[in-house]
């Protein structure tokens, strides 16, 4: 992003982990908000399964959520949620936070989760927790795109776990190297990764046709050479030719290694 400094990535550590604390504490809170609807909705309401089932699932969701705030499974979530992975941001996680919050405070529009039925105790606790998490939802958002750098590829994530030295882990680290090469394969499906093609290449068609359609070259192959014994018998014969004496023939270099 144009506004990102490399010196915002000292203050960014700092700011950065601050925010993930709160993060885990506000999911916290919606867990245990999500529990206390569970139990008020059991005693009121008459549908208590379809309730209590949507309350289910917004506890496991912040519990999942709060796992991916910690350094732990780190390659499952390279392999299974990239946008939860350290080289992807917070967009993920805080547009999920709002979902979250939106639903915790949804339920108090119900009579079993109104502030009769809670009680002002419980019902500040499910109302608190939903505003806190929506606030953060939007703050994660806004500081994952504050504290990148997409020219070299340092993420909000990478920021808040090294700091100032994000961009020495990102060209030493395997792991951001293999999350996104992990990335790019899983969202990109070329020709040769689907179905195999019984289609020849037109090219090849074309190429194989021009082949096959060029005039051959005629090869002229002389025959054998008739050799006139008479004309080279005269030479054998004259007086005039004398064959080398053994004597020469012993002495030739080529017998001896080129030792004379």
């Amino acid at each position: 992003m144009k506004f990102f400094n490399k010196s915002l990535a000292g203050p960014g550590f700092i700011i950065l982990n601050t925010i993930r604390i709160m993060n885990i504490i506000a999911l916290l809170a919606v867990i245990a908000a999500s529990w206390v609807m569970i139990v008020k909705t059991f005693v009121v309401s008459k549908f208590f399964f379809f309730d209590g089932t949507s309350h289910v699932i917004t506890s496991s969701t912040g519990i999942f959520l709060i796992v991916s705030e910690f350094p732990l499974f780190r390659s499952y979530f390279i392999r299974n949620w990239p946008l939860l992975s350290p080289n992807s941001g917070f967009v993920t996680l805080g547009v999920a936070m709002i979902i979250l919050g939106v639903s915790i405070l949804g339920h108090l529009n119900k009579e079993a989760t109104s502030q009769e039925s809670l009680g002002l105790a419980f019902w500040r606790i499910v109302i608190s927790s939903g505003i806190v998490v929506i606030v953060l939802g939007f703050i994660n958002i806004v500081c994952s795109y504050i504290f990148r750098d997409p020219h070299t590829g340092i993420s909000a994530r990478m920021v808040r776990s090294y700091g100032a030295v994000a961009a020495q882990k990102l060209g030493g680290s395997d792991i951001y190297r293999s999350s996104s090469t992990h990335s790019r394969k899983s969202f990109h499906l070329g020709r040769s990764d689907t179905l195999p093609s019984y289609h020849t290449s037109p090219k090849t068609s074309t190429t194989t046709e021009t082949r096959q359609h060029q005039p051959r070259l005629p090869l002229n192959i002389s025959g054998p050479v008739n050799v006139d014994n008479a004309q080279f018998g005269k030479f054998a014969k004259s007086p005039d030719v004398e064959r080398p004496g053994v004597v020469f023939h012993h002495q030739h270099p080529a017998l001896f290694g080129g030792r004379i």
